[in-house]
């Protein structure tokens, strides 16, 4: 379910607020691959099948940096912001890989709100806490701390 608020009140409004999870989506053999090519990354752990097969996952893995950037797509299942000029990704402060996706996997995300500060520029900085769950697994493939600036 997407929450949407409108402007900068709106944001603040979400300071300390569960947004929920996205929908569930496949990691595909086509998804790895094309990323690997995005990235020159053809580490044999997630493009060999074969190998990867016999290796220490059982499986190909997507790459962390894959699952990472999975989070912008589903976290626009989470949250939109309405009547602001413009928002952009100011970085992360942390971000940590605690389990492989193996291709095959399905993954979600799980998103909170931080906090929600004033910013010059008559703007504000959201920070959020996101989880990348993969389905039937205790451990998430992801766990981070983006932050956002929305500007009116």
């Amino acid at each position: 379910m997407t929450t949407t608020v409108n402007g900068l009140d709106g944001l603040r409004s979400l300071a300390g607020k569960d947004l929920g999870h996205s929908d569930w989506l496949e990691i595909t053999q086509e998804r790895v691959n094309t990323f690997a090519d995005a990235t020159g990354d053809h580490q044999w752990i997630h493009v060999d099948v074969e190998r990867a097969t016999a290796g220490p996952f059982g499986a190909p893995i997507a790459h962390g940096y894959l699952t990472l950037s999975l989070v912008i797509p589903l976290f626009t299942q989470l949250l939109r912001v309405e009547g602001i000029t413009m928002g952009v990704n100011y970085g992360l402060e942390k971000v940590r890989f605690p389990s492989p996706v193996k291709v095959g996997a399905r993954i979600r995300l799980a998103a909170s709100v931080v906090g929600v500060e004033d910013v010059a520029g008559n703007g504000v900085q959201s920070v959020f806490d996101f989880t990348v769950e993969v389905e039937g697994s205790a451990k998430p493939a992801c766990v981070a701390r983006p932050v956002y600036r929305h500007y009116a």
